[in-house]
């Protein structure tokens, strides 16, 4: 009877810890709808039409790469800043030693041309418009022009953040967060923010990465120089991973065997 009453008195005691384990589980749990990408939602945010992705805009303090090619290599010397190393290939250190810089004010300097306005343009135009200058020296010339600091910045939950080039024009947010070795177990998918500048500032895209009409969204691809940024779950305070759950567990056994012995009746 005594053995009894006593385990009635501890009763409360052991269904608040009960409880509270549960409480801390059911929040760490992660389940596989919330991991999962290209999910099929009939309420969707995003409408399903196509929208053709943006093209990236120069902008100042960019760094720009030319190269003219043409069939005498002297006149080609003329206008490389790499010389004849341009045709043994460079990384992008080498890259960035050997660019061109546009200004504030929107100008970028090339030699023997001069000053060309380029802020605003897209690759292919400011390509168009410094071939158009060159005719004045050569008309057979091949020009190659790329943006060097051509990058992407992916912070948050991610296996590994960082800062990471991009060698194609076209890198959609599913490439962008490979790169990072994907989003990990407690980063929220439905919080995927993108920061871009802009002519008008900085702009904030915050979009869901888990629904598969996207790819057919404006958030799909992303632009040089973008940083994404993905959200922590709620619930990733409680997550077995980085909850300290041998400090917890000490703490209710000793709460338990000190209740015990102040209460042993």
């Amino acid at each position: 009877m005594t053995y009894l009453n006593s385990w009635q008195k501890q009763l409360p005691v052991k269904k608040l810890t009960i409880i509270l384990l549960g409480v801390f589980l059911l929040n760490g749990c992660v389940t596989t709808k919330k991991t999962a990408y290209l999910q099929e939602y009939k309420d969707s945010e995003y409408s399903g039409e196509y929208v053709p992705p943006e093209d990236y805009l120069i902008q100042p303090n960019d760094n720009i790469y030319l190269n003219v090619a043409t069939p005498d290599p002297r006149i080609s010397a003329m206008f490389n800043a790499m010389g004849e190393a341009g045709n043994m290939g460079f990384d992008a250190a080498t890259a960035q030693i050997y660019s061109y810089v546009v200004e504030i004010d929107g100008t970028v300097s090339l030699p023997y041309i001069g000053s060309l306005f380029v802020v605003g343009q897209t690759i292919s135009e400011a390509k168009v418009q410094i071939e158009a200058e060159l005719r004045d020296y050569v008309n057979d010339a091949t020009v190659t022009v790329k943006l060097v600091n051509n990058s992407v910045t992916v912070l948050g939950e991610v296996r590994t953040p960082g800062v990471y080039p991009i060698y194609k024009e076209r890198l959609n947010i599913y490439k962008a967060l490979a790169l990072a070795g994907d989003v990990d177990t407690y980063g929220n998918r439905y919080s995927v923010s993108v920061i871009r500048q802009s002519s008008e500032g900085t702009i904030t895209k915050t979009f869901d990465i888990t629904d598969k009409k996207i790819i057919d969204s404006e958030y799909y691809y992303i632009l040089p120089n973008d940083v994404v940024y993905v959200a922590p779950m709620k619930g990733k305070f409680f997550a077995i991973a980085a909850f300290p759950w041998t400090l917890v567990f000490t703490g209710i056994t000793t709460f338990i065997l000190l209740e015990s012995y102040i209460n042993p009746d």
